[in-house]
């Protein structure tokens, strides 16, 4: 696993453990909505960031900020009612616990709160250290020249079954001769992850004849069997590629469709800005690994 790699499955989990986040799931939305807290509050002037005092202890539109960008859900005023009331509920929570002097030194609050603590370190410092290579105009339009230049006149849309071995291969080419469905005979055979999409590809498009490492990440023998098929055909043999059996059915071939610069741009932003994040990331990593110590 790489250390990119490694960063990655991390970062998700480091961002979630901060000590102020405030998670609803849909489904806690939903409940939290229908159950507004409704206990009478005295009248009084809250201090500018402020939106609601629980016995004096303050929760602020800051950490209601956060609880949004955490629920993954569409800002609305329902939203901010339910999570609203959630916070409330949850300083409630926390006080009526706190009076009882029986949680403060259970050992699995003492490692949450250690935990939490890391998260937030660790958050930090990341944020501090990492500095990826910013990523320029030209960068952007460089690499969508570069990829409408790779492709060819014409794209493919397929499908796809992926078996492990020939009999399994001859198996899935006798019934589609019988007459199953390829998409339905995908989601029940293929080994690839597309199965449950049966067995469907994204349009795909090359120049020909296909070679090898212009065929946009398609594996070249597949992709000439792709270009020698007819729209609608499938081969009449398994494409046998890294000791992988493939059955392929061309269902559509059309000019290329090349998408517009301003149409795509953002998109091809956010991946150089992914990568540039991802090589910072390994030279800090890196560069840590080599002054440490490290026992497995």
């Amino acid at each position: 696993m790489s250390y990119a790699t490694t960063y990655r499955q991390l970062q998700p989990l480091l961002i979630a453990c901060s000590l102020a986040a405030a998670v609803v799931t849909p489904a806690a939305y939903a409940q939290t909505a229908a159950a507004p807290v409704t206990a009478p509050v005295a009248a009084s002037s809250l201090a500018p960031g402020v939106i609601a005092k629980v016995n004096n202890v303050a929760i602020t539109d800051a950490q209601l900020q956060r609880a949004i960008q955490q629920s993954g859900l569409p800002d609305s005023p329902n939203l901010r009612a339910a999570l609203k009331n959630q916070l409330i509920s949850r300083e409630l929570f926390r006080q009526d616990a706190e009076k009882t002097h029986a949680y403060d030194n259970r050992p699995e609050v003492k490692q949450a709160v250690q935990e939490a603590k890391d998260a937030a370190i660790t958050q930090l410092y990341l944020r501090d250290v990492i500095k990826p290579a910013a990523v320029t105009e030209q960068q952007v339009r460089a690499q969508f020249d570069s990829i409408v230049a790779s492709l060819g006149d014409k794209e493919y849309k397929s499908r796809l079954i992926q078996v492990g071995d020939a009999a399994a291969a001859a198996d899935v080419l006798t019934k589609l001769k019988a007459g199953a469905d390829f998409a339905q005979l995908a989601q029940q055979a293929s080994l690839a992850q597309n199965k449950v999409r049966g067995g469907e590809l994204d349009w795909i498009s090359f120049k020909t004849p296909a070679q090898e490492g212009h065929t946009q990440n398609l594996p070249l023998p597949i992709a000439q069997a792709l270009t020698a098929l007819p729209a609608g055909g499938v081969t009449s043999t398994p494409v046998n590629w890294n000791n992988t059996y493939f059955i392929l059915k061309l269902e559509q071939v059309r000019p290329t469709q090349v998408p517009k610069y301003d149409d795509v741009k953002a998109v091809l932003r956010q991946q150089q800005e992914a990568a540039a994040l991802e090589k910072a990331t390994v030279s800090v990593v890196s560069g840590l690994v080599k002054k440490a110590k490290i026992e497995q």
